[in-house]
């Protein structure tokens, strides 16, 4: 006889794979086998996602950022899998197959719908407690879950360190350097922003690619594989919201006011963590100050400023990656 914890989880293994099926997502996962494509239904979007390793390791979230999809962790997951951790890796709102489930949802890319995802997502598969890893969007979405459910979170490692952002006050200017190396998330806050991403959403964000991570040389195949989930009918609007309401020119939804109060506090995040920056990073242009980091991290296990790597860290030294999310593991068993 199963009991009520077994059953749930077979039926969000059953559930998963009968929403791939209706929508032709391959089924593999629910046969054990691993690298496949699935969808399952949260509260708000159906969520794709790939999975690698066995359904029954302990469990590692993966999350990408803008502009980004699943295959920045494809060096990754490897090593993890390999240890015997399942790895998820979903597609973030707005991107590749994930879809919004109600058309007259709002298309926020707001960080508290983000962080929110992340949890959402994990219920739908009946995953209690995870680690975590993100970069960029998925960076701050996996902040935001180790900083306000740390009983969630067992060890997350943060590429780019802590960039949970205060959407309450209105934004500072920064100095001249720092201001243009946003030059596109000023672009994105006016209506010939909108109409260019919309138009040129693959060439701008090639652009991005180059700028972002200047030694880094990918191939066309390479950035087509990707460039496909830019495809997505909410892309567009999720990431001009996403930019706009950061800086006080769009509201976001209500359910996430009082949230987004708890955010612009800067809570510290407590659960062991690893931060790892890339040296050459086009946007940040250089890492914090460490006494930033030992601030905002109670638990940090290691800082690392990755030689020779720009933004996109996990597709220019994944080994630095997965070695750190195994180390963050050990840290915290």
């Amino acid at each position: 006889m199963l009991n009520r914890r077994t059953f749930a989880k077979q039926c969000a293994v059953a559930g998963a794979t009968a929403v791939g099926a209706a929508l032709g997502v391959g089924s593999a996962w629910a046969k054990g086998e691993t690298n496949s494509a699935m969808l399952i239904e949260t509260p708000v979007l159906s969520i794709g996602y790939e999975q690698s390793g066995p359904n029954t390791g302990f469990p590692i979230i993966l999350l990408h950022g803008f502009p980004d999809d699943v295959r920045a962790w494809g060096g990754v997951t490897p090593p993890l899998a390999k240890a015997g951790y399942r790895v998820l890796v979903p597609y973030l709102r707005g991107y590749g197959p994930t879809r919004f489930r109600d058309p007259a949802a709002p298309r926020t890319g707001e960080q508290s719908a983000i962080g929110q995802d992340l949890l959402d997502f994990t219920d739908a598969l009946h995953i209690d407690r995870f680690a975590v890893a993100g970069y960029d969007w998925g960076g701050r979405a996996a902040g935001i879950a180790a900083a306000l459910h740390p009983e969630r979170v067992r060890a997350a490692v943060l590429i780019g360190g802590y960039t949970i952002q205060d959407t309450v006050s209105p934004s500072k200017p920064d100095n001249p350097v720092a201001e243009r190396a946003l030059w596109y998330q000023w672009y994105f806050n006016t209506e010939r922003g909108r109409a260019g991403l919309a138009k040129n959403r693959r060439a701008l964000c090639r652009l991005l690619w180059e700028t972002w991570s200047p030694g880094w040389h990918f191939s066309d195949e390479t950035f087509d594989r990707t460039a496909v989930s830019f495809d997505n009918p909410d892309f567009v609007d999720v990431v001009i919201h996403s930019y706009r309401h950061r800086h006080g020119n769009a509201p976001g939804e209500p359910r996430f006011i009082e949230v987004e109060k708890k955010l612009a506090q800067h809570p510290k995040i407590q659960v062991p963590s690893i931060a790892l920056y890339g040296a050459n990073d086009g946007v940040a242009l250089q890492p914090p100050d460490p006494a930033i980091d030992r601030a905002s991290f109670t638990s940090l296990i290691a800082r690392e400023v990755v030689p020779k790597v720009g933004h996109f860290v996990p597709r220019e030294n994944p080994e630095v990656v997965s070695s750190a999310i195994l180390k963050v593991l050990e840290k915290s068993s």
